[in-house]
């Protein structure tokens, strides 16, 4: 039942809710916003899983339909090619010579000099019409990849660990489009993001265990800003997630769930971000040139292009994965 208001209270409402919304676009104006600069120009498909080896100091990365894994030397500005089996949909750092890489029928071994690789866990099984996407190492060295569906119907992923001793187990299931993961610095707080609930998720994380638990969302992200793809964390546990049809990667705190900083990036599709560089202070931006309309394709003709640039704070090193050889 409604009650009736006087012209007076109706007035200070419309001036309140006026007020609000000039706080909105003012705080809107105050965030930084920085522009990206071109670190390596190449015309990748679908560029994703940025990670940084701290101890060659090289940017690791894929184009998934490519069927690429990349390996780009900033201070020669080399990029090395690696043909893959099938659709690669991350990677991760292993040996000195080694690395782990998502693959349409599970995690393969692969040589980073020869390009060889083989079958490091199975997952054929689990990926009935599904393929391998994003997916890093937690601060123990478990290797977490997530699925998605290749006609990306709804709730048919998963997430997945791939413990020290190469067991598979299952941790999150009814996914969609398994994306971005993180760890805070106090390894007690695992970030993830399944794209399509255009959301941010944390979970109380045990590092000896690997057990996740109380989900909650903590980034709730507006359709105007893109859908939320790859994401790294800085030292201070700032969430920077690259933003699929949202030319940008967008750092958010997730104690308030408001955008801290924006960093624009002239490509369409911005699909995963890692720190690098000596100091770990240089972010590292991957593209994709699909998925885009005619007036974009002449819009960005960047496209598939690696960014980056110094955003004022610095990122973690990466988790390697860690095997743990049964003892005979």
């Amino acid at each position: 039942m409604f009650k009736k208001i006087s012209i007076f209270s109706f007035l200070i409402l419309i001036m309140a809710c006026n007020s609000k919304k000039n706080e909105s676009k003012k705080e809107e104006k105050t965030i930084p916003i920085k522009t990206a600069t071109l670190a390596y120009k190449i015309n990748a498909s679908l560029g994703e899983g940025a990670i940084w080896n701290y101890k060659t100091q090289e940017l690791y990365w894929v184009d998934i339909e490519g069927k690429q894994l990349n390996i780009f030397n900033p201070l020669t500005s080399e990029n090395k090619i690696l043909e893959t089996k099938s659709r690669i949909g991350t990677v991760v750092p292993f040996t000195e010579k080694e690395a782990l890489i998502a693959l349409e029928d599970g995690v393969h071994k692969i040589n980073l000099e020869s390009g060889e690789s083989t079958l490091f866990t199975d997952m054929k099984n689990e990926l009935p019409g599904s393929r391998l996407n994003d997916g890093k190492c937690d601060p123990s060295g478990r290797f977490w990849v997530g699925s998605m569906h290749l006609e990306q119907i709804t709730g048919k992923a998963n997430l997945y660990t791939i413990t020290s001793e190469n067991k598979l187990e299952k941790k999150i299931d009814s996914v969609t489009i398994s994306n971005g993961i993180v760890w805070t610095s106090d390894k007690k707080t695992m970030y993830y993001i399944d794209t399509p609930t255009s959301s941010i998720k944390a979970y109380d994380y045990d590092n000896k265990t690997g057990k996740i638990a109380n989900e909650k969302v903590v980034v709730q992200i507006p359709e105007s800003l893109g859908f939320p793809d790859g994401m790294t964390i800085d030292e201070e546990d700032m969430l920077w997630v690259g933003m699929w049809n949202g030319n940008a990667v967008i750092c958010f705190n997730p104690k308030t769930g408001k955008v801290v900083s924006k960093i624009e990036v002239p490509a369409h599709n911005i699909t995963s971000c890692a720190f690098g560089g000596d100091n770990l202070d240089v972010l590292y931006i991957t593209s994709a040139s699909i998925d885009m309309t005619e007036e974009e394709i002449k819009k960005y003709p960047l496209a598939g292009a690696i960014f980056k640039i110094k955003p004022g704070v610095k990122g973690g090193k990466s988790n390697f994965y860690i095997e743990n050889k049964p003892t005979k």
